[in-house]
């Protein structure tokens, strides 16, 4: 009896002394990689200056954008509102596009009629079809083919230039505003130089947009009686400079010569704006000023693919994990137009570990990239695998299965 006692005891004290050991072993594992620690990751990448800007331009305000990537080449009050003419036909006629049934049969309503020149003439009660009518807005920059497009579209000029509006605001143009959906003067109607060329590089990535932008000529016909209509373009920039694609020109008293330019040439594809680019007679300031711009975006740049994966780590340490690191996926190297005199730099920016749990394809970092000391955009960097937490039931099964084996 006393050695089966005995026994019992020293069983009793075998198994308080595993326990302590387990419980000691696991905080062990646990506080292992609460300690684990590296600094935060910073890589530093630097090559040249900032450009000399355009200088004699007759513009207020001007910008020359990478079409590419939404970059600012060059800027002049570009993010001044002012109104911006017929230029306003740019996104009536992307709208219409987007919105409409390019097939539908558009009424000239009274209002339509009654518009100011430059217009089509039609009469109340004529029928185009609206792929007829887009032809009519965007080559001759007709006023009363802009209302009558609105009309249908909109079921009011009023809702149709709220709804312009309101999808402008959903492209990231906070500074544009559109009141008529011709780019007459309106104490409400204007955008920005940088608002104008981030919707003009939206309109040119569709198909019929580039379609109708760069037709020299069209014909039209009124739909119940057949008469025709000849339209010319009046991008005179198309034929002028080698490699133009479009887009439009804009007057009115209030906003000057206006114009919105497009080139795709040698690999590159550049768009300028310029607003208040002189007023009559002065026609020409606004294709001097373009080519300046065209010229310069040409001259002095060039595509160049930046590395953005350089110096972020393949992983990072996780605490309380089941895994004690978990991989990383970098961004990929970007392609874009840099000067030769430009300075770029990355930093990248990463916590020093992870806590668990952690789940696949989430941003734990970034990656920002600097020209001439100005941030130009983050790049997100992703988690590649799930990592679930530690617990003291994990931690003692993982400490059975090492232990019986």
């Amino acid at each position: 009896m006393n050695d089966y006692s005995g026994c019992q005891k020293h069983i009793f004290k075998y198994n308080i002394y595993t326990f302590f050991l387990l419980f000691a072993i696991s905080i062990f594992f646990l506080s292992f990689f609460v300690s684990c620690d590296i600094n935060a990751h910073t890589f530093l990448k630097t090559e040249s200056t900032i450009p000399n800007e355009l200088s004699s331009l007759h513009a207020k305000a001007a910008i020359l954008m990478d079409g590419d990537n939404q970059r600012i080449l060059f800027g002049k009050e570009e993010e001044k509102e002012l109104p911006m003419a017929s230029t306003t036909k740019i996104m009536t006629c992307l709208y219409a596009i987007e919105h409409g049934n390019l097939s539908d049969k558009v009424v000239f309503s009274k209002r339509a009629a009654s518009a100011p020149k430059v217009k089509l003439g039609a009469k109340s009660g004529s029928q185009f079809l609206l792929s007829d009518l887009l032809y009519a807005l965007m080559l001759e920059s007709y006023n009363d083919a802009a209302v009558a497009i609105a009309e249908h579209i909109g079921g009011s000029v009023e809702q149709f230039c709220a709804d312009m509006t309101q999808e402008a605001r959903n492209y990231g143009c906070y500074h544009t505003s559109f009141e008529t959906p011709n780019g007459l003067d309106s104490a409400r109607h204007y955008t920005t130089c940088h608002d104008l060329a981030l919707l003009t590089c939206l309109a040119l990535k569709n198909d019929n947009f580039c379609k109708i932008i760069k037709e020299p000529s069209f014909s039209i016909k009124e739909l119940k009686t057949g008469q025709s209509y000849s339209l010319n373009n009046k991008n005179l920039f198309l034929t002028s400079y080698n490699g133009a694609i479009g887009v439009k020109t804009g007057y009115t008293n209030n906003a000057g010569y206006c114009f919105v330019g497009a080139v795709k040439k040698d690999g590159r594809y550049l768009i300028s704006v310029v607003l208040s680019s002189g007023w009559y007679p002065n026609r020409r300031y606004k294709w001097e000023d373009t080519k300046k711009l065209m010229d310069y975006g040409m001259n002095n740049y060039s595509k160049k693919e930046i590395p953005l994966n350089k110096g972020v780590p393949s992983k990072l340490p996780v605490k309380r994990g089941h895994k004690s690191n978990c991989t990383l996926s970098a961004p990929k190297p970007v392609s874009l137009y840099v000067s030769s005199n430009e300075k770029t730099k990355c930093i990248i920016t990463l916590p020093a570990s992870l806590t668990a749990p952690v789940q696949k394809g989430t941003a734990v970092g970034s990656v920002v990239l600097y020209i001439d000391s100005k941030p130009y955009r983050s790049y997100p960097i992703y988690t590649k695998q799930t990592i679930k937490k530690r617990t003291f039931s994990w931690c003692y099964k993982k400490l059975f299965y090492y232990f019986i084996h």
